[in-house]
């Protein structure tokens, strides 16, 4: 069995699930986690964050349910409003962290969510991907030229199809996949006590 985490680095109710992500993880090192970006923000909906008018809302209800922090730098993006939020070059930015640490995903994924969230960064820029690499120990250097690199695009484009054939229409999902058989275990909101419970239910049989 492994687990399959489709999300998506611009989506706030995956940066509010990054604990029980974590958590999950981290009581089950026996079991794989692949990161899959889901690619939310894409094509007509790359647009200025104002025109998503909920999104302050959502915040606030997200931080109610989960305690996820959202810094002062990402407030003023908010209130500035002109920031553009694009879910392709987010999904080359966890593709190319998972390219140089493949066995680190779960972390640097929930990593690259905070760089946003808390820090203001822009996922487009290279400079963000460098300041996480630095934090995480990674080389730098090789993490940016796997950004830049065509690679990049295509791995975005393959999540952005497993996503879809997963059957995905919402972030975050977690699923447990065994065989051919695929389980979801979260969907949007849950603790790690929650997935837990599902997991050993599964696993019981």
């Amino acid at each position: 069995m492994k687990l399959i985490y489709v999300f998506d680095a611009y989506c706030g109710w995956s940066h509010g699930f990054s604990p029980t992500l974590r958590e999950v993880a981290s009581r089950h090192p026996e079991l794989d986690v692949d990161v899959v970006s889901g690619g939310l923000f894409t094509g007509p909906r790359r647009v200025p964050i104002r025109e998503f008018g909920y999104v302050q809302g959502a915040n606030a209800k997200i931080a109610e349910l989960t305690g996820a922090e959202f810094g002062e730098a990402y407030d003023r993006l908010i209130a500035d409003g002109s920031f553009v939020m694009d879910s392709e070059d987010a999904a080359r930015g966890v593709a190319a962290l998972r390219q140089v640490a493949p066995t680190r995903e779960v972390e640097l994924a929930t990593a690259l969510q905070r760089a946003f969230y808390v820090d203001g960064r822009s996922l487009s820029d290279p400079a963000t991907y460098r300041k996480v690499a630095e934090q995480a120990g990674l080389d730098a250097d090789a993490v940016i030229g796997a950004f830049e690199a065509p690679r990049a695009q295509e791995a975005a484009e393959a999540d952005f199809r497993r996503a879809a054939a997963l059957g995905v229409t919402g972030f975050p999902t977690l699923l447990a996949v065994d065989g051919d058989r695929v389980t979801p275990l979260a969907y949007g909101n849950a603790t790690a006590t929650e997935v837990e419970q599902r997991l050993s239910s599964l696993t019981a049989h």
